[in-house]
């Protein structure tokens, strides 16, 4: 397991992120107490889950997951052990705070009600779920529509979130702080007015990176680089797309477009690239999951790849593939690749 630094701090996570989001719907709590176990026993370090979590997101099932790894934490007692990140969402769901937007009020509310359920006194890294003005993530890309945006009304929130983020720094109860399914110009605001107001800066993005989606290679790359500001990437598989079980119409059961009933992801596009990937996996004797998740790890602005299981034996066989190091010639290969089909999903 490789360490890599999060953000301007002096603190390590593995670059494999265990995540949570189906703990509590698809999974049982036995299933994810088990998981955390495996991690734990693998070498990993660092765990994401969300308020919003488990998914898809209900009255009945948000803020399970929290509480599934809160009674871990407190049979266990390793809470130490681990560096934990959660979120808050970021608006339009209306069992979390009547679906208000992301604020600074709500900040407070959503973080107390997480440590309660985590069992824990702080949280290493807290995130903004999603950016609340809108954002071109999940399937929301061919309809974003930025111009319609109040940018006087964007920093204003921007900097009512940061100022009661930096209070709970403060009081402990924070020790970083992060954003997800943000853009380029959202995360430069971010930075921006931490730094003429004296506020946290962000040390992470947690932002979907696969095989079929690469957005971050370009604008969110550079100012990666430059303001050390890492990915922490979700959906490496593209949420089990890319293990080409979706293919010709195919909803296995207990898989996630089983249980949601649809899989955006979808398309002649994305079935058409994923052939591709899966090919170049066989052709060179390498297990299509391995390659897509040692793909991730081999970028430069990665922090860490998230991976999560619905099974515990998903999670195994993830596992038995991070000594996988790809090849500049395959590397080559999955760049010609994507020139072809650079925008399936």
């Amino acid at each position: 397991m490789d360490f890599k630094t999060l953000g301007r701090t002096d603190l390590k996570v593995t670059d494999i992120c265990l995540g949570t989001m189906t703990w509590g719907s698809q999974s049982t709590e036995a299933e994810g107490h088990a998981q955390i176990a495996m991690g734990r026993d693998a070498g990993i370090n660092f765990m994401d889950t969300a308020e919003l979590y488990a998914v898809p997101g209900s009255p009945e099932t948000s803020g399970r997951t929290e509480e599934i790894i809160g009674n871990w934490f407190a049979a266990n007692k390793d809470r130490d052990r681990w560096v934990l990140a959660s979120k808050i969402g970021g608006g339009g769901s209306p069992f979390l705070r009547g679906g208000r937007r992301a604020d600074g009020e709500g900040i407070r509310e959503a973080l107390e009600k997480s440590l309660r359920r985590l069992k824990t006194d702080y949280v290493d890294l807290y995130q903004i779920h999603w950016a609340s003005r809108g954002h071109y993530h999940f399937q929301h890309y061919w309809d974003y529509a930025p111009h319609q945006q109040d940018t006087t009304d964007v920093l204003a929130n921007l900097l009512e979130m940061l100022d009661v983020l930096g209070e709970l720094v403060r009081e402990g109860k924070i020790r970083h702080i992060g954003v997800s399914n943000e853009t380029t110009w959202g995360i430069a605001q971010w930075l921006r007015l931490a730094e003429q107001h004296g506020l946290p800066r962000l040390v992470s993005v947690q932002n979907e990176y696969n095989l079929i989606r690469r957005q971050f290679d370009h604008d969110l790359a550079e100012l990666s680089h430059h303001e050390d500001v890492g990915l922490l990437a979700y959906s490496p598989l593209a949420g089990g797309m890319l293990t080409g079980k979706y293919l010709d119409g195919a909803t296995p059961p207990a898989s996630r477009k089983d249980y949601q009933k649809g899989f955006w992801r979808i398309n002649e596009h994305s079935e058409s690239a994923t052939r591709h990937y899966l090919a170049l996996a066989e052709q060179h004797g390498i297990a299509p999951i391995h390659m897509a998740i040692a793909f991730c790890r081999s970028r430069p602005f990665m922090t860490a790849t998230i991976i999560g299981a619905t099974r515990t034996a998903q999670l195994q066989h993830v596992l038995a593939g991070l000594e996988l190091k790809l090849s500049p010639e395959l590397l080559r290969e999955i760049d010609a690749i994507h020139r072809l089909q650079p925008r399936p999903i």
